[in-house]
């Protein structure tokens, strides 16, 4: 899932998505670890408590 991001272009999961996003978040190094990642996760909680969420994350 994690594949999907790049800086220049949009990118959308939707409600059966986002447990494997958790799941990569949750398999980052160390190093790789951050607010965003935080930020991510409150994110995809927002997505998994109604139907019709989306998460977009939307580049330049």
């Amino acid at each position: 899932m994690l594949q999907a991001l790049v800086p220049y272009g949009d990118a959308v999961f939707n409600h059966r998505q986002v447990p494997l996003l958790l799941a990569e978040l949750d398999r980052l190094p160390a190093a790789c670890d951050g607010d965003w990642v935080r930020q991510a996760r409150e994110l995809c909680r927002v997505v998994e408590q109604g139907p019709h969420r989306y998460l977009w994350f939307v580049g330049d």
